[in-house]
């Protein structure tokens, strides 16, 4: 009896195996104005209380909660401006304003690499890929970045540099939100020293780096 039973089980075990397919199959394929069921919840419909609602979760039953004491808000820090801002008495830092190494120098050619290279470069010519790129189609928008070895941006204090990460300068985003403060100081030491790199005085060279340089020149 179980034998003649078998076939059909299998036929209904198949078709049941089956309907979670369809079941996907007809979502993805239907239009309907209902949402979508979300089995994790998302914070675009999870509950929520507003402004001034009574939450029984807390004694008080206040729904605003009162502020943490000691915080501050995002942007506030009570930091040297200096460092923060790359400004002092109203005008721009001349002097980066954290302790210099060869630490904070391979960090910064690290970001520099990774944030700044696409575009201006490894050698910071802006002559990175993403610019030769955009060179080659040739669509009319692209704004070619400016090199830092430019005659224009020599002359900028390291503030203006830091500044310029920070928030961005005409069509060069702000990388604020993306890089650490700590981070942005260590990408203006490493741009100060590749522009040194280019111009660097024969006097700061060692006798047998001044030796190779004659033999260059010769």
């Amino acid at each position: 009896m179980l034998r003649k039973r078998l076939p059909t089980i299998f036929f209904l075990a198949a078709c049941l195996a089956l309907m979670p397919f369809a079941f996907i199959f007809r979502a993805r394929a239907t239009l309907s104005p209902l949402p979508r069921v979300h089995p994790i919840q998302g914070m675009d419909n999870q509950g929520r209380f507003k402004s001034q609602q009574v939450n029984p979760l807390f004694v008080d039953a206040r729904e605003e909660r009162p502020w943490v004491a000691g915080t501050v808000a995002r942007g506030h820090l009570p930091s040297d401006d200096a460092v923060r801002l790359g400004i002092k008495d109203g005008a721009w830092v001349e002097a980066i304003p954290v302790p210099v190494s060869a630490t904070l120098l391979r960090r910064g050619q690290e970001r520099f690499g990774i944030y700044c290279s696409p575009c201006h470069g490894l050698a910071g010519f802006g002559d990175g890929m993403v610019a030769v790129r955009a060179d080659r189609l040739q669509e009319g928008t692209w704004v070619p970045p400016t090199s830092l070895h430019d005659a224009t941006v020599l002359p900028r204090p390291v503030g203006h540099l830091f500044h310029t990460i920070t928030n961005g300068i005409r069509t060069m985003p702000a990388y604020g939100p993306q890089i650490p403060e700590g981070d942005r100081w260590a990408i203006v030491a490493y741009v100060r020293a590749l522009q040194l790199s280019q111009r660097a005085p024969v006097a700061l060279l060692r006798p047998d780096e001044r030796s190779k340089v004659k033999e260059v020149a010769k």
